[in-house]
């Protein structure tokens, strides 16, 4: 009977492995592919004439929520009304912080209460007041100053109610975008037949770059070790997985840090859930649902350019509240959306994007997890055959490494946002150790959220140490994580 279990075991890992490996190859290969195709079609070309037809071109709200962010939201702002676009608006929404962020705002702003036709077309706790500058210099700002929600997506749900816009950004206020991020999202909405409902792009850690009055002066990798891991990580989960699903039309979700998303499709698919531990998958999803139930044709689309900077975790303490977060989110998406998984309805989500979610993502810390203590209980029998037990250890570690390094190949053929190819090294070095240093570390992580989110524990969000974008040396203020 044992015998049975054990050999029953090592098939299943084997084809689990094997089919993961298949998917990976694939991604790789279509993630390479679509970047090619992207850097030929959009061009700086085509940045510039869009530039040059501000009565072309969509509006777009940058919604950014803000709790007791003192230390870095005046940069934060700053930066957002630099963008380089013709028609745009900054949404600051303070979720009653109980700092000095909103006095800030008014000082440095020079904002005042004005009359403003509040509808609430998504569903949020109330609004107290809507700030604008009496300085026309900051005539694109607004602040949205309302009571505390308790997450991301309540906050996020109020400015979308202030919004004018036909497409807003979801960001946070950790974080800093690039000058011409939005003509780079609004290019592929504009050259896409089909409506294109959402656009995510790359992501990077702002942990080590220098910053000047909210502009990064010089890209620069993390000095920490833990956002450097995360560097890795988000190069490989963009440039890679979502560059490739975004040719299939099969991207999971447009990321909480930062994403383009239709304000129509947003608000008629009911907008951000207030009580969502993974708002981004969540409201992706949604949205995906409203067009597919009204018989609407739709595409989401990656595009590989880093167009947003984060401040990622500095600490363990901090990414594990980071992560244990997802991890509930992500089993709290399968319980509140289980009518998707295979269901022949929602097309690809249902059929393709659910199944491999909860297959390769939710289930691969379960898997990993128990691989470790069958692999614990064949050592103590003395079942492991060493000759070939090294050889498919080399062998899987060898597969992630080049896929990490294909990654910073990718990267390097978007833009080399590095000044030195030693800073590059600094990527390959880490990524060479990740499997045995930092991996299992998630994997705990997100096996702790699913116990947190089955045991009904207190859910609150976690605190995220900042230390802003000046002075790596800067007192350490407490705020909530949002991304």
């Amino acid at each position: 009977m044992v015998d049975n279990i054990v050999y029953g075991y090592q098939y299943l890992i084997f084809f689990y492995a094997l089919m993961m490996t298949i998917i990976y190859i694939a991604l790789t290969i279509l993630g390479y592919y679509n970047i090619y195709q992207t850097k030929t079609r959009y061009t700086e070309k085509e940045q510039e004439l869009l530039n040059l037809l501000p009565s072309k071109v969509p509006g777009i709200s940058v919604v950014a929520p803000a709790y007791n962010e003192e230390v870095i939201i005046i940069d934060n702002v700053n930066s957002l009304l630099g963008l380089h676009y013709p028609k745009f608006e900054v949404i600051i929404v303070n979720d009653g912080s109980k700092d000095s962020t909103l006095d800030l705002l008014i000082e440095k702003f020079e904002l005042e209460a004005v009359p403003f036709p509040y509808i609430g077309k998504t569903r949020c706790r109330p609004v107290k007041r809507i700030l604008k500058s009496k300085n026309p210099k900051y005539d694109k700002l607004t602040v949205v100053d309302k009571e505390n929600g308790g997450t991301k997506a309540d906050a996020m749900n109020a400015g979308i109610n202030v919004a004018q816009y036909d497409y807003f950004i979801n960001t946070d206020v950790d974080c800093i975008l690039d000058r011409d991020t939005l003509t780079k999202c609004i290019l592929p909405v504009l050259d896409s037949k089909i409506p294109v409902i959402a656009v995510g792009a790359t992501m990077r850690m702002s942990n080590g770059c220098e910053v000047e009055e909210g502009v990064i002066t010089r890209v620069k990798p993390p000095k920490g070790f833990i956002p450097t891991f995360q560097e890795t990580e988000y190069l490989r989960s963009y440039l890679v997985a979502k560059m490739g699903w975004s040719v299939l039309n099969l991207i999971p979700n447009v990321s909480g840090g930062f994403g383009l998303f239709s304000t129509s499709v947003c608000i008629n698919a009911g907008g951000y859930d207030p009580l969502s531990h993974a708002e981004d998958m969540d409201m992706t999803l949604r949205m995906v649902a409203y067009m597919r139930d009204n018989g609407q044709k739709y595409r989401i689309v990656q595009i590989p350019d880093s167009c947003c900077w984060t401040e990622g975790p500095p600490n363990l303490k901090v990414l594990h509240r980071q992560r244990t977060r997802w991890g509930r989110g992500l089993l709290q998406i399968f319980i509140n959306h289980r009518r998707f998984l295979f269901n022949r309805r929602y097309g690809r989500t249902g059929l393709w994007v659910m199944p491999y979610a909860l297959i390769f993502e939710f289930i691969a810390p379960i898997i990993e997890f128990t691989g470790f203590i069958f692999l614990a209980f064949l050592l103590f029998t003395k079942q492991v055959n060493f000759n070939t037990f090294w050889l498919m250890l080399l062998y899987v570690y060898l597969l992630g490494l080049v896929v990490s390094l294909h990654t910073i190949v990718n990267d390097l053929m978007v833009k080399k946002v590095y000044r030195t190819y030693k800073e590059y090294f600094r990527l390959v070095l880490f990524s060479s150790v990740e499997a045995f240093l930092y991996h299992p570390m998630i994997v705990f992580f997100s096996l702790r959220g699913y116990w947190e989110f089955l045991t009904q524990r207190d859910f609150k969000w976690g605190a995220m140490t900042r230390q802003g974008f000046k002075n790596p040396n800067a007192p350490q203020v407490i705020t909530p994580v949002t991304g």
